[in-house]
């Protein structure tokens, strides 16, 4: 085991005022720095805002990915110190829903997202990767953004190729849920993270955009499927040490491997609403 130190940090983002944005991803990168953490998480779209009124809105909001403005928010990061966060990515004629891997000194990466949600299919285009998987200084890192990780094949894809966190920043929209229940949300990046091992890192939004509430479900999941931190409204940072297996480590006591005792010749994930299963019985 070894230990990592991260946390994801819930700015306050106000949609179409990208200087506030901006200064507000750096004071989240400041203060996940001030508590120790080597990687620090901030939400999607933090840029820009979620709710756009148009695509016309999204585009005046854009950033290129080598933007200035947008780089000089790593300006907050120690050496050593990686941050991600999400921004609306003007590429060409294109807009894409976005994540940058930053350190203090040059962008390591940049992801698209591929699977959209709701009214998102009228402004972005979908990224061409599930997920992708990032070599930093603290090891390598999986990004996927919020409705990608409702897709289990995609955690699961970045767990078999060798990612030890999944950095997640979201938006997620407050649903109803029983009494005392987690965000739906919540309980499936859970069970993702146990069925892989895989630690995870939410960056979440709370409060109200343009009629949209925000579930506030920031937190930090063990590789064992705990949650072990988890923002509020008060603190607004979930941050916490880590224990990650060693790279390639998915033993379960001394007969069992996650990855090991995977069947893949059995699992056809072909649909086939037509043909009902059979019993063998």
């Amino acid at each position: 085991m070894r230990t990592v130190e991260v946390a994801a940090v819930e700015p306050d983002i106000r949609v179409g005022d990208m200087d506030h944005n901006l200064e507000s991803i750096r004071a989240g990168f400041a203060r996940g720095a001030a508590a120790g953490a080597r990687l620090i998480v901030l939400p999607e779209l933090a840029t820009s805002g979620y709710v756009f009124e148009d695509a016309c809105e999204a585009r005046s909001l854009a950033l290129t990915a080598d933007d200035q403005q947008l780089i000089s928010v790593a300006s907050q990061l120690p050496d050593g110190t990686v941050g991600v966060v999400g921004f609306c990515e003007l590429a060409g004629d294109r807009l894409f829903n976005s994540a940058l891997v930053l350190t203090r000194h040059r962008i390591l990466a940049r992801y698209r997202k591929a699977h959209l949600w709701a009214a998102e299919t009228e402004i972005f285009t979908r990224g061409s990767e599930a997920g992708a998987i990032v070599a930093t200084p603290i090891g390598r890192i999986g990004i996927a953004i919020c409705y990608d990780n409702e897709f289990p094949e995609v955690p699961r894809r970045l767990a078999l190729s060798g990612a030890e966190i999944l950095a997640l920043p979201v938006n997620w929209p407050l649903v109803p849920r029983p009494p005392r229940e987690r965000a739906p949300e919540t309980i499936q990046a859970m069970a993702a993270a146990r069925s892989s091992r895989l630690a995870m890192v939410i960056a979440d939004r709370r409060g109200h955009e343009r009629g949209v509430e925000w579930t506030g479900g920031s937190a930090v999941i063990s590789p064992d499927g705990w949650v072990c931190a988890e923002a509020d409204d008060r603190a607004r940072i979930a941050h916490a040490l880590v224990d990650l297996p060693e790279p390639g480590d998915k033993a379960l006591g001394d007969y069992n491997d996650l990855f090991g005792d995977r069947r893949p010749d059995l699992y056809d994930l072909t649909p086939t609403p037509h043909s009902p299963a059979r019993s063998t019985l």
